[in-house]
């Protein structure tokens, strides 16, 4: 049996949602467009589609390698308070968290492991 099979789909699902959405409005000053959950035994599926920061659409006209770079810290930072969050606020313990972002299309996937 699951770590979060005990836990209420859809309960699990919107808290999943705020806490995704509460943590990019801290790191990015802005939440997320739409949001998609999915739940799989031990695992979490987000899909998120995400407003862009403008300040790293403009620069990254120019300066392609210095955004990536932003882009992938802001995702190591997301990913940590994420973390924080869910075991936290949930009390549900986290294995790892794995995220890519896709800044021309402002796609999003992040998959949550709970620990067993």
């Amino acid at each position: 049996m699951s770590i979060i099979s005990t836990y209420n789909q859809q309960s699990l699902k919107k808290d999943i949602a705020h806490l995704y959405n509460r943590v990019n409005q801290e790191i990015h000053g802005v939440g997320v467009r739409k949001q998609r959950i999915e739940v799989f035994d031990d695992r979490v599926i987000v899909f998120a589609q995400h407003k862009r920061v403008q300040a790293l659409q403009t620069l990254s006209k120019n300066f392609q390698h210095l955004t990536l770079s932003v882009d992938s810290a802001l995702i190591v930072e997301f990913k940590s308070l994420f973390k924080g969050q869910i075991e936290e606020t949930l009390d549900l313990r986290v294995k790892t968290i794995l995220k890519d972002y896709d800044p021309v299309s402002e796609e999003a996937c992040t998959i949550i492991y709970f620990k067993e």
